[in-house]
């Protein structure tokens, strides 16, 4: 996979692509409409962060490119791709427990608190892309 050289667009899946890790300076893209929301990239080589109606989605240190993101009512899932360990935040519901999956293996039970932000560690070094899955 490479990054995302429109910063943030639909998929034929329906799920979005957005971040390019790859950029020096920061770049980003306001009021992209879809699915009857509005979505913010900001993305650059060491942050990448979404915003869905102005509300905290997704934010990793240092920057990523994420493909085939997909939100449910249960959780999420994407593709995260970079060329260091990254740092990811979900925002998700609050006060709610959640199974985290890595590349299919179970890491085990997470809980959110009050404002409903999940921090997980992912191996991007010598691996490049990860997928993951945050599910209730």
């Amino acid at each position: 996979m490479a990054a995302v050289t429109e910063l943030i667009l639909v998929e034929e899946s329906g799920a979005l692509s957005f971040g390019n890790h790859t950029l020096e300076a920061k770049a980003k893209v306001e009021d992209f409409g879809y699915a009857g929301d509005v979505f913010k990239v900001k993305t650059y080589k060491t942050m990448t962060k979404l915003e869905k109606n102005g509300m905290f989605v997704y934010e990793s240190v240092p920057g990523t490119s994420v493909n085939h993101f997909k939100e449910t009512e249960n959780g999420v899932s994407f593709v995260v791709e970079g060329t260091e360990d990254a740092q990811l935040t979900i925002g998700l519901e609050d006060m709610a427990e959640y199974q985290v999956f890595i590349n299919d293996a179970n890491v085990g039970t997470m809980k959110t608190h009050v404002g409903g932000k999940l921090s997980v560690s992912v191996e991007l070094a010598g691996a490049g892309e990860v997928k993951v899955e945050i599910r209730k």
